[in-house]
């Protein structure tokens, strides 16, 4: 979510991004033997937080608390680093026009990209399950998908965000009597090369431009006192009804000779 007031923007990119990462994997099915199709459960948290409530809920298996679900799926923000390979130049603006204003539009400056890390983590009890939700994930990246994500580098903008896999591993927690319950992981890294966006700041728009010609080069002091705008003047203007950004439908007007009076 976007917060736009008409002065300032608030991207909330990570937030943002976190949200779309989670939403790519909410879809996720597998089947058990002898049951229908089950949409895998997705959550955003450390892989310690669901490994030790499932630690507790076996050693409090005679209470009344229920077991935590298993497949699962966890995700968290592993690391942020500034990403030097995409960074454009910082005096870069991007206009957004501001509804019904004609002499002035928002102007934002250079976004900066930076490699958010991610981390999903496949938790299940059995290979099986874990290799069929592995195995879905893996030809969506090869090793890029790309999203795109609105009002990241400001209101009305589509950035193409690209989320690289960068590595997998494996972890097998089973140790123990037949009575230990049996934790299979598979972890996933990703990058996702978002761009963060400050704030907006107000522009005035050039509207009318005004050329002077003077014939006489040499004379051209003697001639600003006599004709202080020249002897020729042109001015080119755009209708003061027409509003940003300039198009085929704008009404640009060019005088000649005009009298300032």
């Amino acid at each position: 979510m976007s917060i736009f007031d008409g002065n300032h923007f608030y991207n909330e990119t990570l937030k943002k991004s976190v949200a779309v990462f989670g939403t790519i994997f909410n879809h996720i099915k597998i089947v058990k033997p002898g049951t229908t199709e089950t949409r895998v459960p997705i959550a955003y948290g450390p892989r310690q937080k669901f490994l030790a409530r499932i630690k507790a809920d076996t050693v409090a298996a005679g209470d009344k608390t229920i077991a935590i679900k298993l497949p699962r799926m966890s995700f968290e923000i592993s690391d942020i680093s500034f990403d030097p390979t995409s960074k454009l130049n910082k005096f870069n603006k991007r206009t957004l026009k501001i509804p019904g204003e004609t002499s002035k539009v928002n102007t934002v400056m250079q976004s900066v990209p930076y490699n958010l890390g991610m981390q999903l983590n496949i938790i299940s009890k059995t290979q099986d399950e874990a290799l069929q939700i592995f195995e879905q994930i893996l030809p969506t990246f090869a090793p890029e998908y790309t999203v795109a994500i609105k009002d990241m580098e400001g209101p009305g903008t589509i950035t193409d965000v690209p989320i690289v896999l960068t590595g997998t591993s494996i972890q097998d927690d089973y140790e123990g009597d037949f009575q230990t319950r049996r934790t299979i992981v598979y972890t996933l890294d990703f990058s996702m090369k978002v761009r963060f966006t400050g704030g907006i700041s107000e522009q005035g728009l050039i509207r009318a431009v005004d050329t002077f010609f003077y014939s006489d080069t040499e004379n051209r002091g003697e001639l600003k006192t006599n004709h202080p705008y020249g002897e020729e003047n042109v001015r080119v203007a755009v209708d003061a009804s027409d509003e940003p950004p300039m198009d085929s439908t704008d009404t640009i007007t060019t005088t000649f000779g005009f009298d300032h009076g």
